[in-house]
């Protein structure tokens, strides 16, 4: 990394800059993004967190270095392999730290690039881009091409491939995950609740997952982990801001969640839907991200719940309670058909809806 002077930019707004000593100026406080903090002041302990979160924020830009052919993507595109924060900030700034996520983005001050040259929205991937990403297959490919898949989180193998003008992700793992995420997806459209639609596609023989982007350059998504980094900046409750914001889909999310046992609802697998006009969150993004459903499924408790913000409650627990705030919103039955490829997971999920709907009618004779 060289010695520059970095703007932060949302859409073609400059928000802030800050140079390699920490200095900075922040522009627009209200369009930073939510999980980025900066201070305007010269001390050394501040000038030292102010970079110090700078490269923390450009660093999460790049997808985990544990996520499945993250090596064969590195490599293809003639990139290093990078372990601190540091590192992985200085591969993620090689492509604006762009992300199809939200409108944030960073050029070097004095740099002419406008949103336009460098979002993902229009500069799009090449087939060779899905092959490495999903399947590890390893081909020549510019790094600005890989760049497209550098910006998404998780661990399990994925991909953005353009297909009819708009972006949908494919993702892998195995048979075994991906009919896991499809089960759970097909449960939870018999629900009132904003969801991903997962439906079954294959790539080369392989199946796999595919999904519609809900982003656009009009709508972000921020993490529930980036939410409370902004809550806390502001001296707001975390868990009173996403009630006020939707507390429906919150409490929705809960009972979905038990349901189907899933056990990896932490804060970079749910968040809020953001305006980018005003940078303001307006509800719960779409609920998403099934790949571990079902492995919590061996007791009626299921696991601890992980959206309760530090309470101790067990899924079951957390579903009863939000049975008793918006009730059950079954809008159509769950067939057993629908359990033909796990059999075995039929059996605890008629107990578990049954236990919630008994809830509901308690309730109700209240």
């Amino acid at each position: 990394m060289q010695n520059e002077t970095y703007e932060i930019m949302h859409l073609n707004r400059k928000v802030a800059r800050i140079d390699q000593g920490g200095h900075c100026k922040i522009y627009y406080k209200s369009f930073m993004p939510y999980n980025l903090c900066f201070e305007e002041q010269d001390d050394i302990n501040t000038l030292a967190d102010n970079i110090t979160n700078f490269y923390s924020w450009c660093a999460a830009r790049l997808f985990p270095s544990n996520r499945k052919y993250a090596k064969e993507i590195l490599n293809s595109a003639g990139m290093t392999q990078v372990a601190t924060n540091r590192e992985r900030a200085e591969t993620a700034l090689t492509y604006h730290c762009a992300s199809l996520t939200d409108v944030f983005w960073v050029r070097c001050i004095g740099e002419k690039a406008l949103f336009c040259d460098v979002n993902l929205y229009d500069n799009y991937l090449e087939q060779s881009c899905v092959d490495i990403a999903l399947k590890g297959r390893r081909r020549n490919a510019c790094g600005g091409y890989l760049a497209r898949d550098f910006a998404t989180g998780g661990h399990f193998p994925k991909a953005w491939q353009r297909k009819n003008g708009a972006f949908r992700l494919l993702k892998g793992g195995g048979e075994d995950v991906v009919e896991r995420e499809l089960l759970a997806s097909r449960i939870c459209r018999c629900f009132n609740v904003s969801q991903v639609l997962y439906e079954e596609d294959f790539l080369d023989g392989e199946k796999v997952v595919v999904s519609d982007n809900m982003t656009s350059k009009e709508y972000s998504i921020a993490t529930l982990k980036a939410f409370e980094i902004c809550s806390g900046n502001h001296g707001r409750d975390t868990r009173q801001c996403i009630l006020q914001l939707d507390s429906y889909n919150y409490y929705m999310m809960n009972i979905i969640d038990y349901l189907v046992g899933n056990t990896d609802r932490h804060g970079e697998n749910w968040g809020v839907f953001v305006d980018n006009s005003n940078n303001k969150p307006i509800c719960l993004h779409k609920l998403m991200d099934f790949n571990r459903a079902f492995d919590s499924y061996g007791t009626m408790e299921g696991a601890d719940c992980q959206t309760v913000f530090g309470m101790n409650m067990t899924q079951k627990e957390a579903a009863l309670q939000a049975v008793g705030e918006v009730g059950l919103n079954q809008v159509r039955e769950v067939e057993e058909s629908l359990f033909a490829y796990f059999p075995q997971y039929y059996g605890m999920f008629v107990r578990r809806l049954a236990l919630l709907k008994q809830e509901q009618r308690r309730r109700k004779m209240r």
